[in-house]
């Protein structure tokens, strides 16, 4: 009922659809990155100076942003109008649709779609961290473990984390361990900056990921390396990203051989250390301690959080390794429109 409701209202006023469009995702990028600039705003949603003026003063009338000296950024009831138009806006949007087609490609539970395409703008890589933060917020569950790895699309969910009775109550263990020289962006910063931010506990694994087979029988008997991975088999709920093949070559410091070999098997994607070709077979992976594939299938609930037009043959390939049907997939348009279009 409510979809026809929507027809005739779009059949009625075809203009408002866009006017709502616009204005949700103007009001949706101050309560995101906020405090924000008007410049700011032209630039990431690309629409004139005028326009972007006229609809501040709006906002500005119907009390849902405010001007602070560092910006603008969004009210109480500003946030409440998001959430209750956040609905429709996926609706008249098409995200909806495309979400739905999108999820029954890759075989799996749920894909979540916000606008935008990270590759071009790159603050869209919070809409997917706050679509990653809502979604572990409202599925989690007292004493539950959260494996975690590491990647700039994750690290954005401690940007929409909070002390509540549910994730105060967590264990954030860190799926990996640690790969290359971005400190802030490896799993065992991110486990114990989201604990902090939820008032939670964490585990660390302070490994290097590329292991020799003597250093990995050794390490994999050390009690403090024991007690994070005896984690792995029980864990809740899994959070990762979805990478490039070369571009997570490159973060590991892969030597030359490995690369060219990833290369003339025509690797696209990477998850967990693991390395995939189109077809989702697995053609390479890593020496490490950490969560592994069959592990992660296990977990009752899987987020993966990976946008940009550049990452869809890598998120394609991945689940087409016959990946754990209960995953949720959050991306952006420019990732799911290219594989929607394919």
């Amino acid at each position: 009922m409510k979809n026809d409701s929507q027809q005739a209202v779009h059949l009625l006023v075809p203009e408002l659809s866009s006017i709502v469009q616009l204005r949700y995702r103007i009001l949706q990028t101050i309560a995101v990155t906020g405090p924000i600039g008007r410049r700011m705003i032209l630039e990431t949603l690309h629409i004139s100076e005028r326009t972007v003026r006229n609809e501040i003063t709006l906002l500005n009338n119907q009390h849902l942003i405010e001007t602070t000296q560092k910006g603008m950024i969004c009210t109480n009831k500003g946030y409440e109008i998001l959430e209750k138009l956040k609905e429709m806006f996926q609706e008249v949007s098409g995200l909806s649709t495309k979400e739905k087609k999108l999820a029954e490609i890759l075989g799996i539970k749920k894909v979540i779609i916000v606008p935008g395409d990270m590759d071009v703008d790159s603050s869209i890589q919070l809409l997917l961290g706050k679509e990653a933060g809502d979604y572990l917020t409202a599925i989690a569950k007292k004493d539950f473990t959260v494996a975690i790895t590491g990647g700039s699309t994750v690290a954005a969910l401690k940007n929409f984390l909070s002390p509540s009775k549910s994730l105060s109550t967590l264990t954030f263990v860190a799926a990996r361990g640690s790969l290359g020289n971005e400190m802030n962006l490896q799993a065992n910063t991110l486990v114990s900056q989201f604990a902090a931010k939820c008032g939670a506990d964490f585990r660390t694994l302070y490994l290097p990921e590329n292991l020799s087979e003597t250093a990995f029988m050794t390490m994999i008997q050390e009690p403090i390396v024991k007690e994070v991975v005896d984690f792995y088999d029980r864990i809740d709920i899994v959070v990762h990203g979805i990478g490039t093949a070369k571009e997570m070559a490159y973060r590991r410091d892969s030597g030359e051989s490995v690369i060219k070999m990833l290369d003339e098997k025509k690797a696209v994607g990477e998850a967990f250390g693991y390395y995939f070709d189109e077809a989702g077979n697995i053609i390479y992976r890593i020496n490490t301690i950490g969560i592994q594939l069959e592990q992660v299938k296990q977990s009752p609930h899987i987020i993966a959080v990976a946008g940009g037009t550049l990452k869809a043959k890598a998120i394609q390939a991945y689940f087409k390794n016959e990946t754990a049907h209960q995953t949720i997939l959050i991306t952006d348009e420019g990732a799911a429109n290219a594989i929607l279009n394919k």
